[in-house]
């Protein structure tokens, strides 16, 4: 277990939440407490209406009872209007904003969203509608951003529930999101979006599936994610190293890095160059992460012996930590689970 229950990213408790559930007013600036709605045009896309059974939404007796602990209230008549609307263009905007501000706190949102008839090829409209915006001279403005990001947030609802999460992966619509993860542009806009659509990825890889990991890796999710590790905003960059933690702690994710030494390599010289910034920028909630993966690759053999010969000075200390730069050391402090990680890590790796 890496302590992960809750998805918001608070540095005191060292847990991870990407995005929590009202989006905050005043605009994009609000987009890591929530994404507020604006006006965009949908831009001509049409998705086909195939793996939808035509339902049209009412109550899903059908779905199985929720869990005894989850008082979450049930989806309610508004709910159900909202869901209607995302198939009448002049409302959709403000069903996405409704819906975003509502989908953690409703039990079965995602079943029901799901099962609706039309309401996912409706996300996906709205996702492929910006596509044309990414290409050079990108051209993406906050509206566009923000109107996309609840898409996207509802994206994360489905990604998240157990009975869509399946459903969601067969239908291989997490690869709608890899154009926003190629971006770039570090314009408010283009972070936000990367921002967004890690958290849906980031509520894939909580749960420990098998299968997501297998489509993850297969679909080539570590090279997008090693770039944002790379290059950008420090909020990005812990989701990013998030999810390659949580690629790695499955045995697939690890013999997949470590089966040739070019993959090591890659993320280990990332790897690297995060305590660089680190040292000069502590954060802990990154180097919590950063600690987390190197002390997975040491459960390779061969990465480990590598490790022996490369780790970052940042990170080189004998297992009392003094000879910690100070920056580092300083941060260890606001997480004894971090200090306690990077102590076996050292302890690992023979450092004295």
């Amino acid at each position: 277990s890496t302590g992960h229950g809750s998805r918001r990213l608070h540095p005191s408790s060292g847990a991870m939440e990407y995005y929590p559930a009202g989006p905050a007013q005043g605009g994009p600036v609000g987009l890591v407490h929530g994404v507020h709605g604006a006006h965009a045009a949908h831009g001509g896309h049409h998705a086909a209406h195939g793996g939808h059974h035509g339902l049209h939404v009412r109550p899903a007796a059908h779905l199985a009872p929720a869990q005894a602990h989850d008082h979450r209230p049930v989806v309610d008549d508004v709910v159900y209007a909202l869901i209607q609307d995302l198939q009448k263009a002049d409302e959709r905007e403000t069903a996405l904003l409704e819906l975003s501000k509502r989908r953690e706190s409703l039990q079965d949102l995602a079943p029901i969203l799901w099962n609706s008839f039309g309401s996912v090829v409706a996300l996906i409209q709205e996702i492929v509608s910006i596509y044309p915006q990414l290409a050079y001279p990108p051209n993406l403005t906050a509206n566009m951003s923000n109107r996309v990001c609840n898409s996207l947030a509802l994206m994360q609802c489905l990604a998240s529930h157990g009975e869509t999460r399946p459903l969601f992966l067969q239908a291989q619509i997490p690869l709608l999101l890899y154009p926003f993860l190629n971006t770039v542009s570090t314009d408010r806009p283009f972070e936000y979006l990367r921002l967004t659509s890690l958290g849906v990825i980031g509520a894939l890889v909580k749960v420990d599936d098998p299968e997501v990991i297998n489509f993850l890796l297969r679909t080539e999710i570590i090279p997008l994610c090693l770039r944002i590790m790379e290059n950008g905003s420090e909020l990005s960059k812990t989701v990013a190293t998030f999810i390659v933690q949580k690629l790695l702690l499955d045995e697939q994710g690890l013999i997949f890095v470590c089966h040739t030494p070019e993959r090591f390599y890659a993320v280990a010289t990332v790897l690297a160059k995060m305590v660089e910034v680190l040292v000069a920028a502590p954060s802990i909630r990154l180097l919590k992460h950063v600690v987390r993966c190197y002390l997975r690759l040491c459960d390779n053999a061969h990465a480990k012996e590598v490790l022996k010969q490369c780790l970052p000075d940042g990170l080189q200390s004998d297992p009392s930590l003094q000879r910690l730069p100070e920056n580092i050391l300083r941060a260890l402090e606001e997480d004894h689970a971090t200090k306690r990680w990077l102590v076996t890590l050292l302890n690992t790796l023979s450092y004295r």
